[in-house]
């Protein structure tokens, strides 16, 4: 019998399989009654999960990154698919394999790296072309960088997510770079491919999606730049000159500045054309990807509209039955 995917999963449909547990909390409903929150997740997509009146023992029965075997109903609250849960106990690990739970990049990760290699070798500046053989020899680094996802929840969270993302956002600058003459092709190029590279030791994969130790503490932005830092003496010792103060320094400044501001967790704004412009594409990316996301994802909802996206601050319009532009009650309107 074919496993009950989350993908697959409608409204009304009865539960009773093995699913990765993720995000547990114990939380209490305004009567002081205890409950378990948690979400349900395999290679398709994840789904949220709540097992009412239950208590501590339950809860510290799993970990997060365990294998549960969950019973339940599959209901529409809202405009999104839960689970209401009416069993929940660890499963076995050692009789499952653990490649089904774990969501992968719908593309070819080998021709991914192809592509990504192709760029870096093709850099004109002799400092920064040695600075991506450098990167393109660590063979254990780029094995990470061909595993790692790209975030846990928000974008491109699934194994080979980093090495999609960061390939989409090289190739978008290269067709970008003509229309605004003065950008520097090379730095915007390598600073596309360093900018989330990081994340090769901010997150963890084996099982779950989460931070490591490090990660939690440091973050990606500086785990990158203590990358690029590791690196520059093997570019010296390659190229036989010293590496060019004012051109490391771009380069930091491209990994510190990516994400725009200072809100958003970027230690610097952007302040040099390549910098603004490697915000922007991946802002653009990033974005895109959850947009496309929510459509997909969007199941067994009849309405126009995906469910309200707390970090889109938005819903998506699907469109109307028969091509409709309007139909009554899926939008939020305007008096």
């Amino acid at each position: 019998m074919a496993r009950q995917a989350v993908e697959t999963l409608r409204d009304g449909d009865a539960l009773s399989e093995v699913f990765l547990a993720v995000d547990k909390q114990l939380r209490a409903n305004r009567n002081g009654v205890t409950y378990i929150q948690l979400d349900l997740r395999d290679r398709t997509g994840g789904i949220a999960a709540r097992l009412w009146n239950a208590g501590d023992a339950q809860f510290r029965g799993f970990e997060n990154g365990d294998f549960v075997r969950a019973e339940g109903k599959v209901q529409n609250f809202q405009g999104a698919l839960q689970v209401i849960l009416t069993g929940l106990e660890k499963a076995d690990a050692g009789r499952i394999d653990a490649a089904e739970f774990l969501p992968r990049t719908e593309q070819d990760p080998a021709k991914l790296f192809e592509r990504l290699r192709g760029m870096l070798l093709k850099l004109n500046e002799p400092n920064l072309r040695a600075l991506g053989d450098v990167f393109l020899m660590d063979d254990e680094l780029m094995k990470a960088f061909c595993a790692c996802p790209a975030g846990v929840k928000l974008h491109h969270a699934y194994i080979g997510g980093l090495l999609e993302h960061s390939v989409t956002v090289m190739e978008l600058a290269e067709r970008m770079i003509p229309f605004y003459p003065g950008t520097d092709r090379d730095l915007l190029l390598i600073g596309a491919f360093l900018h989330d590279l990081g994340k090769t030791r901010e997150l963890s994969y084996a099982r779950a999606f989460g931070y490591t130790d490090e990660g939690q503490l440091l973050g990606h932005i500086h785990l990158g730049i203590e990358l690029l830092n590791e690196r520059i003496p093997k570019v010296v010792e390659l190229t036989g000159e010293p590496f060019p103060r004012e051109l490391l320094v771009k380069l930091k400044h491209l990994i510190l500045s990516h994400h725009g501001s200072l809100e958003h967790g970027s230690p610097k704004v952007p302040m040099t054309p390549e910098a603004m412009l490697l915000h922007s594409i991946d802002l653009l990316d990033t974005r895109m990807h959850m947009v496309l996301r929510e459509l997909k994802e969007d199941r067994n909802n009849p309405t126009a509209w995906t469910p309200y996206n707390p970090t889109l601050q938005r819903r998506i319009y699907k469109g109307g039955p028969n091509g409709e532009l309007f139909s009554s009650g899926n939008g939020e309107g305007y008096d």
